[in-house]
């Protein structure tokens, strides 16, 4: 059955029109089509109240313990934005400066992971993780072609190991280059891939394996450095050769404040690439991504363009073309505001917070850690009694009537069986609002246990709300 992308605003019950009635009657009950564009013009103020009603039925960002989207940032960020929303990021001849400081932060990255060549670093900046993801992808792909070709061996059937806990990106990956995904599931006690369970799936047609470095499952780390091991031993047996990409959305602007002396960067052998999301731990607004390759030779020259724009030759590797440079200037913004400390201070702040709660949870009665937030400052939790007259599912919606965003789901294959609540601790997020939610399911889940049956659930069964990104 095909699922559409959005719904038909036909069927969706709702009157075709809305009123119009501004505080104050501005302009009093002037029906306004919802699905097509008004006949005339209205009052800027007046546009802007409608747009505004609207979102006030949106839930409150900074309460939203699901996302890992960055939901605030200091009000000269917010301006530096601003005043870059109108420079075209793509148009490098016409703004030089906005690639100048995309240049830079390329670099800034590559040092943090440790490239060799971190002064004129390979890499670029992206719409976000996903497309990160994608191009790095590109390139494993086409280097692994090229290795066929000059071995004489036939190209047509590549695939890529990773774990089942991989972002829905890297399904969109394989789908769209037509590559097999290798997906290793989960297992009792193994919420990740690890090394054994990676090499065994490797072969002549691997082009390289996924290393997930914080996983939104849980926020751990997949061992980077074991995996490349495994790998080692793979190929010294007579195996093949396989390189590894790191996806690094959120630990790779977490591990490397935190957890300086772990290996699963650049210091690995086998990483050829490495993305990362500005606007998750690198703290910038929705709308950046990172990809770092180790060296030049990493990334296939044929997947470059030159493109003569506005008067410029202008080399371009990207899914997308004309975006705003505000979110890179934010990034370099950041890069400069807090330096090597003051991401260390915010990232060390965030996961003491995260462990307090995880910490507080374990010793509440009914839960049962799966995670604590000593890797990402992200835990999940669920309930420890699989008898218990209530679910994640049923807390998960409670919760929101104080409006705390807290995703329910269940593990993918082999754990569909295991329901959790997890939660993302961000900047911003304070001991004092930890503790106000920490109250709150404290509540939840004695009334939900001493009322099992009075109370129907909120929301019905089958439209639940399940993961959330």
């Amino acid at each position: 059955m095909l699922m559409p992308l959005h719904t038909d605003a036909r069927q969706s019950g709702e009157p075709s029109e809305f009123d119009i009635n501004p505080v104050y009657v501005r302009l009093a009950q002037e029906p306004v089509p919802r699905h097509a564009l008004p006949r005339h013009q209205m009052l800027p103020d007046t546009a802007l109240q409608v747009v505004r009603d609207e979102l006030l039925l949106d839930g409150n960002a900074r309460l939203n313990l699901a996302t890992f989207v960055t939901t605030w940032m200091e009000p000269q960020a917010r301006q530096l934005m601003t005043e870059c929303l109108d420079k075209n990021m793509i148009d490098k001849d016409e703004y030089p400066q906005t690639a100048e400081l995309e240049a830079r932060c390329v670099n800034i990255l590559a040092d943090l992971w440790h490239a060799p060549e971190c002064v004129n670093a390979t890499g670029c900046s992206t719409t976000g993780s996903s497309e990160a993801c994608m191009l790095a992808g590109m390139a494993l792909l086409w280097r692994w072609r090229e290795r066929r070709r000059a071995a004489n061996a036939p190209a047509g059937r590549p695939n890529l190991v990773m774990g089942t806990n991989v972002q829905v990106c890297w399904d969109k990956f394989c789908r769209y280059w037509q590559v097999e995904p290798k997906l290793v599931p989960m297992a009792p006690g193994r919420y990740h891939l690890t090394g054994p369970e990676a090499a065994a799936q490797c072969d002549e047609n691997t082009i390289g394996v996924v290393a997930v470095f914080g996983s939104t499952m849980d926020g751990s780390y997949e061992p980077v450095s074991e995996i490349n091991a495994e790998l080692d031993r793979l190929a010294a047996g007579g195996g093949p050769d396989v390189p590894i990409h790191v996806d690094g959305a959120s630990g790779g602007f977490v591990a490397p404040f935190l957890q300086p002396g772990l290996d699963w960067d650049f210091r690995v052998p086998r990483v050829a690439s490495i993305n990362a999301s500005g606007h998750k731990y690198g703290l910038v607004y929705p709308g950046v991504g990172w990809v770092v390759w180790r060296e030049a030779e990493a990334l296939p020259q044929d997947l470059v363009f030159n493109v003569n724009y506005l008067g410029g030759q202008m080399p371009t590797f990207a899914l997308n073309f004309s975006r705003p440079g505000a979110q890179v200037a934010a990034q370099y913004y950041n890069f400069l505001r807090l330096g090597f400390s003051g991401y260390q201070r915010v990232q060390q702040a965030c996961q003491d917070v995260a462990v307090h709660m995880s910490g507080r949870i374990a010793k509440m009665g009914p839960f049962e850690l799966i995670s604590e937030g000593r890797e990402l400052p992200v835990f999940a939790f669920k309930i420890a009694d699989p008898q218990a007259s209530y679910t994640v599912f049923d807390l998960s919606e409670r919760l929101r009537a104080r409006g705390w965003l807290v995703p329910a789901y269940t593990f993918p294959a082999d754990l569909t069986d295991t329901a959790v609540l997890r939660v993302v601790i961000r900047n911003g997020f304070t001991k004092d609002l930890a503790d106000l939610f920490l109250s709150d399911l404290n509540h939840h889940w004695r009334a939900l246990a001493a009322h099992p049956h009075d109370c129907p659930p909120l929301v019905p069964e089958g439209k639940r709300q399940g993961f959330a990104h």
